[in-house]
């Protein structure tokens, strides 16, 4: 699997972001040394593309199948392909506030340790539906790892289209989000402009 080494804060400074929207509080002190030159119309939608990519984790060919998914969809494209990336298993449980990132999520979802509706779920991309219900397995929830999270993870808000219980490590997806409520400092209109060149 393609892995991308390059440092997280980094990653965020060249994509003009704040690495919160991952989870992570660090800040970086440097500034980005950048010519004051005006981004072409091209770049700003690339950009908007990596940002997305980048923040759900998701490679190229992935992220194309989501828009293609996306466009045969009704409704707008771009607000169905933001529901999507936020319907992905692994995002559900950052949400949740069962993992401190999406790629620790993603790492808990790998290793085993979900059940969707009952049955084990591995596949960080499985998309979930309204009424679906995710938990840690029974013989996991009592690991140190799952109470350090819970610990930094208690202050977060935990939005409304999801219902969960911190205690016994299990959420309920409620409905899927709508546009508005997803956070994510992404301005799907440019994606989709890009990718209907």
């Amino acid at each position: 699997m393609a892995v991308n080494r390059v440092p997280v804060l980094k990653r965020c400074r060249s994509l003009g972001m704040d690495p919160i929207y991952l989870g992570i509080s660090k800040k970086s002190k440097r500034q980005l040394k950048r010519a004051n030159r005006k981004m072409s119309e091209y770049g700003l939608q690339l950009r908007e593309k990596q940002k997305a990519k980048f923040i759900y984790g998701v490679l190229e060919k992935p992220f194309r199948n989501y828009f293609v998914k996306a466009k045969q969809m009704e409704g707008m494209t771009g607000e169905n392909l933001m529901i999507m990336l936020e319907s992905r298993l692994d995002n559900v449980v950052f949400r949740m506030g069962l993992a401190r990132t999406r790629k620790e999520a993603r790492q808990i979802v790998d290793h085993k340790h979900v059940l969707v509706n009952g049955k084990q779920v591995n596949i960080p991309s499985y998309l979930l539906k309204a009424g679906d219900t995710v938990e840690i397995k029974e013989k996991h929830k009592g690991s140190q790892r799952y109470k350090d999270i819970l610990e930094s993870t208690g202050g977060n808000m935990v939005p409304d289209w999801l219902e969960v219980d911190a205690d016994n490590l299990k959420g309920m997806v409620k409905e899927l989000p709508k546009r508005e409520a997803i956070d994510v400092p992404v301005d799907e209109m440019l994606i989709v402009e890009l990718y209907s060149k």
